[in-house]
Formats: C-alpha cells, sequence, structure tokens
C-alpha cells in the first residue's frame, strides 16, 4: 500500500459504511427512487472509471435503434456547473458525434427531471449512463462492468482506493460483464463470491484511425503503416487499458504520459508532448477518441496527431440482448 493510500485508508471505512447504508435504505424501502414512464437500463460499475462504460453505452443506443425504439441517454456529464459545460464533456460529445440525432440526450445530475421531458416527447427507452450508484432513479435492469485487467480497483475504497462501493454490491446486478477479457476464471470465482447473476465478455475492438484537425476536430483517415512510431498519451480512467489496446492492434509506441481523466489540453502540454515524442523517435501523437474532444482550445498542433476510434463486442450478443430484454419485460409486467 502506498504512503497516500495509507493516510488515507482511515477515511475509506466511513466512506464504505455510508455507501452500504445508503443502499440498503433504498433496498428496504426507507429512501424511495423515481420511476419514469419507460424502460430504464442502467449500465454502471464499482469502481471509478475505466471499464468500458461508454462503449457499452453506444452499443446499447445503437441495438434500440435498430430495433425501432425511441432512445434517450440519461447522463450527468462529467464537469460540474453549468448544463452547458456538462454537454460539453468528453463523453457526452463522443456519445453525440457517434450517434447523430437517432438518439435524445437528458444531460444533467437530476436524470428523473430529464428522463421526465424526454418521455413526454416520446422517449421510451433510455440508458442510464453511470447509473449502478444512482439509485435516486429506478430501473428496469442493472447491467455491471468489470474490467478484467483490474476488476476491483486494489480492493480498496475510495478515497483511499477506486472503489465506490464494498464488493458485496455486485448482489445487486442483473447482468455482469467482464470487459476486456474473453474469459477470466478468476475474476468470474471472485464475482461469484457476491453474485449469481448471468455473466457475459465483452471486449474493445479496432476500428478506425484518425488525424486530429486544430480545435480537437476530426480529420482525415491515417495511412495504416505498420513501422509508424507513435507517442501515446491519454487522460482517461484506465490509461494502461489504452497501452494495452495499441500493442493488441500491432502499433509500435513509445512514450506514455498520462493526465488525469477528463483532462483538458493546453498549447503548452501539447507542445511539450511533442518535443518529448520527437526526442523519443515517433513520427506522431496518438491519443484515445475521448482525448481529442479535450484539444478543442489548442490552435495548434506541432506534429501529426492522431487518434484511435473504437467498438465493442459483446460475446454472445444475442444471448446478452435476450436476457436484458427478458429482465425489463418481467420488469415491466411487474408495474402494470
Amino acid at each position: 500500500m502506498k504512503l497516500r493510500q495509507s493516510l488515507l485508508w482511515p477515511l475509506a471505512v466511513p466512506y464504505g459504511a455510508a455507501a452500504w447504508m445508503r443502499a440498503a435504505a433504498y433496498e428496504a424501502g426507507l429512501l424511495r427512487g423515481k420511476r419514469l414512464n419507460a424502460n430504464v437500463i442502467s449500465v454502471g460499475n464499482l469502481t471509478v472509471g475505466g471499464t468500458g462504460k461508454t462503449p457499452m453505452v453506444l452499443w446499447m443506443a445503437q441495438r434500440l435503434r435498430e430495433e425501432g425504439k425511441k432512445v434517450g441517454i440519461l447522463t450527468r456529464g462529467y464537469r460540474g456547473g453549468d448544463g452547458a459545460n456538462r454537454s460539453a464533456s468528453d463523453e457526452v460529445q463522443l456519445l453525440k458525434e457517434r450517434l447523430g440525432e437517432q438518439v435524445a440526450f437528458g444531460v444533467g445530475p437530476d436524470r428523473y427531471a430529464h428522463g421526465s421531458e424526454l418521455a413526454a416527447r416520446g422517449v421510451d427507452w433510455f440508458v442510464l449512463d453511470d447509473g449502478f450508484q444512482h439509485l435516486q432513479l429506478k430501473r428496469d435492469v442493472d447491467v455491471l462492468l468489470v474490467d478484467a485487467t483490474n476488476p476491483f480497483g486494489g480492493g480498496r475504497l475510495l478515497p483511499a482506493g477506486r472503489m465506490r462501493e464494498p464488493k458485496t454490491a455486485l448482489g445487486r446486478a442483473d447482468v455482469i460483464v467482464i470487459t476486456r477479457s474473453e474469459r477470466t476464471p478468476a475474476v468470474e470465482a471472485a464475482i461469484r463470491r457476491d453474485s449469481d447473476a448471468p455473466l457475459f465478455y465483452a471486449h474493445t475492438e479496432f476500428g478506425d484511425v484518425r488525424f486530429v484537425a486544430v480545435g480537437g476536430r476530426a480529420g482525415e483517415q491515417v495511412p495504416l503503416a505498420r513501422d509508424r512510431k507513435w507517442f501515446a498519451f491519454c487522460g482517461i480512467g484506465n490509461p494502461q487499458a489504452f497501452l494495452a489496446d495499441l500493442r493488441e492492434w500491432g502499433f509500435k509506441t513509445v512514450g506514455p504520459r498520462f493526465f488525469r481523466d477528463h483532462h483538458r489540453y493546453t498549447q503548452e502540454e501539447i507542445d511539450d508532448l511533442a518535443r518529448e515524442a520527437r526526442a523519443a523517435g515517433a513520427d506522431g501523437l496518438i491519443c484515445t477518441e475521448k482525448d481529442r474532444f479535450n484539444l478543442a482550445s489548442v490552435g495548434s498542433l506541432p506534429m501529426e496527431t492522431a487518434y484511435c476510434q473504437i467498438s465493442l463486442r459483446v460475446n454472445r450478443a444475442e444471448e446478452f440482448w435476450g436476457e436484458v430484454e427478458t429482465l425489463a419485460a418481467i420488469s415491466r409486467s411487474k408495474r402494470l
């Protein structure tokens, strides 16, 4: 345990107790969530960042649209402050760019209020982004993601570690998806100590690489010369997963350099990254698609900068989706 974690460990004890008591109060009906007049599928996790929530939300929204449903995404948005700042968060921008006008968005901390507005406009299926701990809004299906590369954030609760809730909270999940793996028996065994929910697997797939234009705009597609060397940087919840993906996809990388999740880059930082990349013999900079939106305030790019566009592949996808729809139908029948 690092010194910082040792110093913060005493604070994790009351944090864990408070999280457990809050969940228990909702379970016992002492606190009551609000119900939308629509179907709600929650996508969440037990740890802070980095499990693949955004690709899963995107996958679900696309699947619902393919079935002809009127879909809305409810998300808090990353940054606090007014709605404009939240709507401009990297994850919201990514989802809006990928989904276009197909899906309605409710962005802000009061997901019930935003959901009610969208339901009044005809939205009948919602994907609740990062919703596992948002018990104020009732859901029909709780889908919980567990990252196989770091399933329980070292087992320590906030602020000493990355766990938002004790591992026993796995018992609330209706369906559990282990991400970034094809099969991990050890993670399955750890999950089974607290949950008997159906288990599925999913992992990210390489889609495209594009140059970043000035202001964080999408540029042209990058010719995939495998002998090209890239300096990797990112500001995401699980940066090591990005590096692992790049290696799996056959990219030659140097660096890397990591920033805090959702980091907004400055011109000075990009200039510094370029100097470091050239010193390491790199031909260009490469980051995640989410990082691209956080380059909006950068006025010039001192060397070629690219981003990876990814998608999610769910193993046994039809079985997984059938499970989600069945659970939603059962929940719907109980409230009719």
